[in-house]
């Protein structure tokens, strides 16, 4: 007889123990080793970032106080310095409570809700998918497997980017990789055209992006995962009410209806689950150790309950709106670096919520991890990417003002040294290719015609901008002026890009001159 896929016990999630060892764990196996464990390795970060969300929502519910209040205690989210108050004697702990941690998944949550495959309610799905996204011959109509798996090709002509997938002959997955999918549609999926859903007469085949599509999430991480676990409980605040009626999807009675009111949102369960925009359906394979097909279609069309995810910066637009930083492939970690160590960049950007009221004797030791997934808002995917900080957090503005308002101007010495040295560097290409331009005073640039040089000069230019970054990033250097340095390193990049070949040329020379000038500006324009 075929069993399910027990995500409580089932080996799934990837992590790194504090002495080196590699392995897997179900969620029992998670929490209670959680003191033990230093990474989450899951290789699909929009999965990450998605599962960390989720463990916050456990973790609020199973960590408690040596009294026994728990995190998500609605009396002690009243005031924040009460709640602070908990957290800490949670964090004095030093490891979650294995009979809270097994009260929790065998007691507290109806049986079967984390099971992969559950006939009933299957974790994070929804089984009336299943006589609901049907053809025109009121078939089952799946939407695919590679529909599910980020990074394959969907359709007969898709493009084959990392295998080869096709819908004629799709591949299974298994059943803990699918696991990961599922939380990265459910927090990352697309918008527009998707598998019709009938529920009335009516036959919608379109849905909305999930709520952290084309987002970077940042999150505080300690030197295990019990503390960083511990501190990516959101604190109360005004994005959610605390009530004492908050769920998450699989503690919920029932499921959601997709054509009614979205429930009001709640802390911290709704906060960080109760937002998505997609609904899915695993197929399994008759041994259940593998996920053959999947429905994936949309899961309301209500407006979208707007709330302030507490991992993300929030930039204002043109129009002075804030929404989330968006996740760009080409751009490291190091440049959010002030948005998560200053309170807001001149009310332009505002750091993450869960960053906020870190425990002092504990700040030495955090460092941020991203989580990001370039996208646009509907169906295109471009890149993910993971990264961590060195322990960082201690130069918070509340903390050291001083160090923090330091690094911010390391950074933005950096994104002027960069933007000058990529005009520059078109300037260069403009004067050694046109010969009108050369002997103008004013030379006006073309605005889609680079040339090569300027994308050379600032591939070359960024990572070792990273590097100086972190070597004046250091309270011996907390006096000093960031911008002679980082136009060094500029004039280098220049040089690459332009070429030794090219100097002989007396065009090019004079440009690569000028060039060199514009850059070197930068530094009578500061003093």
């Amino acid at each position: 007889m075929a069993v399910g896929f027990d995500l409580r016990d089932e080996p799934w999630i990837p992590v790194r123990l504090a002495a080196g060892e590699a392995t897997r764990v179900g969620l029992r196996g998670l929490f209670h080793r959680a003191h033990e464990i230093v990474d989450v390795e899951l290789p699909v970060p929009p999965a990450a970032s998605g599962l960390l969300r989720i463990l916050a929502a456990m973790t609020a519910r199973i960590a408690r106080d040596e009294d026994g209040v728990r995190l998500d205690d609605e009396d002690a989210a009243e005031e924040i310095v009460t709640w602070l108050e908990v957290r800490d004697q949670v964090l004095a702990r030093g490891r979650f409570d294995v009979r809270a941690v097994d009260t929790y998944f065998d007691d507290e949550v109806p049986s079967g809700r984390f099971d992969l495959f559950d006939p009933v309610r299957p974790f994070l799905q929804d089984p009336r998918l299943v006589a609901e996204c049907l053809d025109r011959r009121d078939h089952p109509n799946p939407s695919g497997v590679n529909k599910l798996v980020f990074g394959r090709p969907t359709g007969e002509n898709g493009a084959v980017l990392f295998g080869h997938f096709t819908d004629s002959e799709p591949v299974a997955v298994p059943a803990a990789e699918a696991a990961w999918h599922l939380i990265a549609q459910l927090y990352y999926g697309p918008a527009g055209q998707c598998t019709p859903r009938r529920i009335t007469e009516v036959k919608p085949g379109n849905g909305d992006a999930g709520p952290l599509r084309k987002a970077v999430s940042y999150h505080a991480w300690g030197p295990d995962l019990f503390t960083s676990l511990v501190l990516g409980v959101p604190m109360p605040d005004d994005a959610a009410e605390a009530d004492e009626g908050d769920m998450c999807p699989w503690e919920a009675a029932d499921l959601p209806d997709p054509l009614g009111s979205p429930a009001v949102l709640t802390w911290p369960g709704g906060l960080l689950t109760g937002r998505f925009r997609h609904a899915v359906l695993l197929v399994p394979s008759a041994d259940r150790d593998e996920v053959i097909d999947a429905y994936i279609t949309w899961s309301t069309h209500e407006p979208k309950q707007l709330a302030r995810d507490p991992y993300v910066i929030l930039d204002r637009d043109k129009e002075g709106q804030l929404e989330a930083r968006r996740a760009n492939g080409a751009r490291a970690l190091w440049r959010d670096v002030d948005a998560l160590l200053l309170k807001d960049i001149g009310h332009q950007s505002l750091r993450p919520h869960s960053l906020n009221s870190l425990p002092p004797r504990l700040r030495p030791q955090l460092s941020v991890r991203a989580y990001g997934f370039d996208q646009d808002g509907q169906q295109k995917d471009t890149t993910w990417f993971e990264a961590t900080t060195p322990p960082l957090l201690q130069w918070q503005e509340e903390a050291d003002a001083r160090m923090a308002r330091h690094v911010a101007r390391c950074h933005q010495a950096a994104e002027d040294v960069g933007s000058r040295l990529e005009y520059a560097a078109r300037l260069a290409w403009k004067l050694a290719t046109d010969t009108s331009a050369a002997t103008a005073d004013k030379v006006k640039l073309d605005a889609k015609k680079y040339g090569p040089w300027a994308a050379a000069a600032t591939s070359r230019y960024w990572p070792e901008a990273e590097r100086e970054f972190w070597r004046l990033a250091d309270p011996a250097w907390c006096d000093t002026t960031p911008l002679p340095s980082l136009v060094k390193v500029a004039l280098t990049a220049l040089d690459d890009a332009i070429g030794q070949a090219n100097r002989a040329d007396i065009r090019v020379a004079r440009a690569r001159t000028r060039a060199r000038a514009t850059v070197r500006a930068l530094l009578r324009a500061t003093t």
